[in-house]
C-alpha cells in the first residue's frame, strides 16, 4: 500500500521470539510462578493419580494460542505428557473449549488447533453457557454464578490462554478462561454489562479497579484453579513467553511483559489512522477491538480505515450482533449506550460489542468516519453496518482488497487535504495487538 511519506508508522517494541520454544515451555512447567509443578499438585491428592480426573480449559478460534506446536511451540502436549507421567489416565482428562457465548468450534478446527494425536486420544467438548447442566458456585456481585460442570467436578482444574490487550478486561488470559469462558449466560451478562463497560477502567491494559477484571477474578477464585499456562506472542504471532503456575501470579507476570511492549506513547491525535484486525478479526464482531484501539489517537472528525480478513463462516457475527448493530445505526453515534439503559430494554447477547463500537463512533463523531475494508462480507451486508463500505472504493468488477484499501487511503488523504494542507496520518502496524495512547493521557493517569 502507498501512504504519504509523512505517515507515522506506530509499532510496538520489538519482542524476539523464543529461540527454543520447546525448552522454554518445559522450563515454565518445571519452574512455575507461585505454584508447585503440576506433577506435585497431582501427587498431593489422597487418591492415586490413576483415579483422578483433570479438566483443562482451552481457548476457542478467536485466540491464536499455539496448542498444536507446528513450530515446536505447542503448549498442550507437554502439559498432557506431564499429567500422563504423573499417573493420570488419558480417559480421565477432559479438554473444555471455553467459548463463553461464542459459537461451538468445529471438529475441523479442533483437529487443526490441537493436532490429530490429541483429538484422537482425549475428549474435547465445547462449553455451553445456556446449558441447564451448569453447576452453581455461589452469588457473586449479586447474581447467581454457575460454571461448567465438567470443569468443577474434575479433581484437578487447569486453565490455558493467551495474554494480550483486551478492550474490556484490560488483558486477556488467566481468569478469563473461567469467566466469561466457562460460566452461565447471566454471569456473562454482568461481565459484559452496561454498568461495567461504562467504567473508564474497563479498557486496554488496565487491571486496577477494572470491574470486568475484578468480577472475573472473583469467579475464577471461587471455581478454583489449580494450575495455569498462559502464553505471550510477539508482533509476528511467534511465541515470546510462557507463564505457568498460579492463577493470579503467573497472569500478572505475563501482563507486565505485554504492557511493556504493546503500549505505544503518542504525541498527538491524527486526522487519519490506518489499522487492521490481524488474526483477531475473524468477523466484524471481533474487529471492534481494532477500531476501539484506534480511538485514543484519532481526532474527532478524523478518518479511520480498518482492514479485516473476516474468515469466519459468519463474517459479520451472530444474529443477535446483527440486531444490536442495526439498533446502533438507527440511534446514531454515542446514543446506543444510553438506549440500552432503558428499563424496558432486555439484555441481548453481543450488545457489549455494539457498546464498544458506540464508544468508538462517539469519539470520531459520525458513522462515515470509518471506512471498513473487507472482501469477506457481502456488499449488501456491509452496507447494513455502521460505517462507510470499502466496496465504495472498487472501480471495476474485480474485487481486490489491495485496490479497496489503496483507494480508501487516496480518498482519506484527498478529503482531509480540503481541511488541512498536510493531514496527520498514522499506521498502527500491529493493529489490535498494539495500544497507542497519548502521552498526555499517560501523564494524567500516573
Amino acid at each position: 500500500m502507498k501512504v504519504p511519506p509523512y505517515c507515522d508508522v506506530l509499532h510496538m517494541d520489538h519482542v524476539p521470539a523464543l529461540e527454543n520454544p520447546k525448552r522454554e515451555i518445559e522450563n515454565a512447567l518445571s519452574n512455575p510462578i507461585g505454584s508447585r509443578p503440576i506433577e506435585e499438585i497431582v501427587s498431593s491428592h489422597k487418591r492415586p493419580p490413576s483415579k483422578l480426573s483433570v479438566a483443562i480449559a482451552v481457548s476457542d478460534n478467536t485466540r491464536p494460542v499455539p496448542y498444536s506446536g507446528k513450530r515446536k511451540d505447542g503448549i498442550l502436549l507437554p502439559l498432557l505428557m506431564r499429567l500422563k507421567r504423573a499417573g493420570i489416565k488419558e480417559r480421565n482428562v477432559k479438554i473444555i473449549v471455553a467459548t463463553g457465548t461464542h459459537l461451538p468450534t468445529s471438529r475441523h478446527w479442533k483437529e487443526q488447533a490441537f493436532g490429530e494425536f490429541i483429538t484422537s486420544r482425549y475428549r474435547i467438548i465445547d462449553h455451553d453457557c445456556t446449558s441447564p447442566d451448569l453447576s452453581f458456585i455461589g452469588n457473586i456481585e449479586g447474581i447467581s454464578v454457575k460454571v461448567n460442570r465438567h470443569f468443577l467436578e474434575a479433581d484437578v482444574h487447569i486453565i490455558t490462554g493467551l495474554v494480550e490487550p483486551h478492550f474490556m478486561a484490560g488483558l486477556s488470559g488467566g481468569r478469563k478462561a473461567v469467566c466469561p469462558g466457562l460460566v452461565n449466560f447471566e454471569a456473562i451478562q454482568l461481565f459484559h454489562g452496561t454498568k461495567f463497560l461504562d467504567s473508564p477502567q474497563a479498557t486496554n491494559l488496565v487491571l486496577d479497579d477494572n470491574p470486568c477484571h475484578n468480577f472475573a477474578l472473583k469467579v475464577a477464585r471461587k471455581a478454583r484453579v489449580d494450575f495455569s499456562v498462559n502464553v505471550v506472542l510477539n508482533g509476528e504471532m511467534r511465541l515470546a513467553g510462557v507463564f505457568a503456575g498460579d492463577l493470579e501470579k503467573a497472569h500478572l507476570e505475563a501482563a507486565r511483559k505485554v504492557k511493556r511492549y504493546s503500549l505505544i506513547p503518542v504525541e498527538q491525535e491524527y486526522d487519519i489512522v490506518l489499522t487492521h484486525g490481524g488474526k483477531v478479526a475473524v468477523n466484524h464482531y471481533q474487529a471492534a477491538k481494532a477500531a476501539y484501539g484506534a480511538s485514543p489517537i484519532i481526532k474527532k472528525g478524523g478518518l479511520v480505515i480498518l482492514v479485516a480478513h473476516n474468515s469466519d463462516k459468519e463474517p459479520v457475527g451472530k444474529d443477535d450482533y446483527k440486531r444490536v448493530m442495526r439498533i446502533l445505526k438507527e440511534r446514531g453515534p454515542g446514543k446506543f449506550s444510553e438506549f440500552i439503559k432503558r428499563k424496558d430494554w432486555e439484555f441481548v447477547p453481543d450488545q457489549w460489542q455494539a457498546q464498544k463500537w458506540d464508544q468508538f463512533f462517539k469519539k470520531i463523531g459520525s458513522f462515515d468516519r470509518l471506512i471498513y475494508c473487507t472482501t469477506n462480507i457481502a456488499p449488501a451486508d456491509l452496507k447494513k453496518l455502521p460505517g462507510k463500505s470499502g466496496y465504495d472504493f472498487i472501480r471495476g468488477k474485480d474485487v481486490r482488497i489491495e485496490e479497496m484499501v489503496q483507494n480508501a487511503i487516496f480518498y482519506a488523504v484527498d478529503e482531509m487535504r480540503q481541511k488541512v494542507k498536510k493531514p496527520k496520518m498514522a499506521l498502527i502496524k500491529e493493529g489490535p495487538y498494539a495500544v497507542p495512547v497519548l502521552k498526555k493521557a499517560l501523564r494524567e493517569n500516573k
